[in-house]
Parts: structure tokens; sequence; C-alpha cells
């Protein structure tokens, strides 16, 4: 019984790892998309989505693109579930330009 827990323990200890990292992904995701959806707000006032991304969303890539009227904020932050599968998140959001 002792040799079947020492070759399962690593593995439960894999799995474990892998659920928190994928929690711990999805989380970042959704801070990532509220992150997307203030700063396309601030930026159809007329403010730098800039400054508020740094803060919600540390080291998250920003770029913005205008569509008609809507102003549209694109967020990518790099992420990983585990050390050997590197992922990109990305958020997109957009608001109406001249909003108050």
């Amino acid at each position: 019984m002792t040799a079947e827990f020492a070759v399962a323990l690593p593995a439960v200890v894999l799995v474990l790892a892998a659920c928190l990292s994928g929690v711990s992904v999805a989380g970042e995701q959704l801070r990532l998309q509220d992150a997307a959806a203030l700063a396309a707000r601030a930026a159809s006032r007329g403010d730098p989505p800039e400054p508020l991304v740094a803060r919600l969303a540390p080291g998250a890539g920003v770029s913005r693109s205008a569509e008609g009227d809507l102003v549209c904020i694109t967020l990518t932050s790099p992420a990983s579930i585990t050390a050997l599968l590197p992922l990109t998140l990305s958020a997109r959001s957009c608001a109406l330009g001249g909003g108050l």
C-alpha cells in the first residue's frame, strides 16, 4: 500500500497544482475584462486609458481602435497554467464615444 501511495501522490499534487493555476488564470481573465470595460469608458470620455490599465491590470498591453461611434480597447496579458503551457489572455470592450 505504501508503494501505491508513493506513486499516486506526485500525480495528485500535479493535478491539484494545475487546477489551482487554472483558477488563477480564470481570475486574471475576469480582472482583464473588467479593466478593459473601464478603460473603454475612460477612452470614450477622452481620458487616456493607460494609467487606469496600469493600476487595474499591471503588465497588460493596451491597444485602442475606433469602429464608427464606438471606442474599443483591447488588453492582452501573458499567463500560464503551468510552466510548460504559456497563454496569452485577451479582453476587448467598447464604449460609445463622447459619453459622460
